[in-house]
This record gives C-alpha cells, structure tokens and sequence, in this order.
C-alpha cells in the first residue's frame, strides 16, 4: 500500500523539489487556455532536450617532411606488420607524437598511424571517425583499450582509444590484423 505524501518529512521535502525543478523549464498554458483577457494565446507548448555538443575534433593529419624514421614505429617493423616495403616516411607536425605516413615504392600510402593525446571526450571522437560506431566492429584489444576496426578491399582501420589517448593505424590491406599488429606495437613501444 502507498503512504500517502507528507510535507513534513525529508522524502516528502524531496519529492516536492524534484516535481518544482522538473516543471520549471516548461511551458504551462494559462488556465482556460487563453492569455487572461479571454483571448487564446495561440503559444504552443514544446519539449526542449539539451545534450552535450560534440567534441571539437582536430583536422585529418596531413604529412609535413620527409623523415628518417617513425619516432615510435620503426621502418622494419612497419615493413614486417604490412607486409610491404617502405620507401619513404613522412611525419605531420602534431605534438608530442607526429602521425607517421609509410609509403610503399610507387608513392602510395601504406600505412598510417596516428597518436592522439588530450581530452577523453575527442579521443573517443577521433576513433569514432576513423571505425564509426554504426558501421565498425568492436575491439577491446589490446586490454584496457576500446574502439573498433574496418576492413575491405581498400584496406583497413583499427582505432582505439583509453582516457584521453587514441591511436588509429590505417594500411592499404584487407586484413584488420596487421592495422591491429601494428596498433598494439605503437602503444607498447609509447608504454601508453
């Protein structure tokens, strides 16, 4: 059986609170529905939901110069990981981890790994954008990490984020397991 509500206890102190602050952000009609004089209002009444915004994300990484070598990923590695030869790395000009751009022989692309360092909130954006939640499968790999991967005849992604670092690897493979191969080397070697 349901008490009945009292003013005069704490719950019922509360309760009455949390119906005040529920009903003060909404438009209540005059009682009659006109504006006091007889006259309807014709104001229509509406639900407003407020949400937080969305994270300003940093712009794609582009290459700035041609380097030796990755600071994080060695060339051998990247080689041996994607399968291809290296021709070529160039870095951007992000701080304090650059986004690597490994070129195969014929002056593509082969692989990419980028390094995001900051807010939680645009970390967990820019996975989102490389491995969209709709479309991309899960990963909790390696531990304590979470994001997800994509593949397809144009390559693949894998990206993942944890607190406020991400790190998504891209290669011209179809197979997931070597942008993930990689991405798990970028994060042991930056003990991230």
């Amino acid at each position: 059986m349901r008490r009945p509500f009292a003013f005069g206890t704490r719950a019922g102190l509360a309760g009455l609170a949390a119906a005040t602050a529920a009903l003060a952000g909404c438009d209540i009609p005059e009682p009659g529905g006109d504006g006091g004089d007889g006259t309807a209002t014709g104001q229509p009444t509406r639900t407003v939901t407020r949400t937080e915004p969305a994270p300003q994300l940093p712009p794609e990484p582009q290459p700035a110069g041609v380097v030796d070598a990755c600071p994080y990923l060695p060339t051998a590695d990247a080689e041996r990981a994607n399968g291809q030869g290296v021709s070529e790395v160039r870095t951007s000009a992000e701080k304090p981890h650059p986004t690597c751009f490994f070129y195969r022989p014929d002056g593509e692309v082969q692989l990419t790994t980028q390094v995001f360092t900051g807010e939680p909130d645009v970390a967990t954006g820019i996975v989102n954008r490389a491995a969209p939640i709709d479309t991309s499968n899960p990963t909790e790999q390696p531990a304590g990490w979470s994001g997800g991967y994509l593949s397809g005849d144009d390559g693949a992604v894998y990206a993942v984020s944890k607190q406020g670092t991400a790190v998504v690897v891209t290669t011209n493979q179809s197979q997931s397991v070597k942008a993930r191969t990689v991405a798990t080397d970028v994060i042991a070697t930056l003990g991230l």
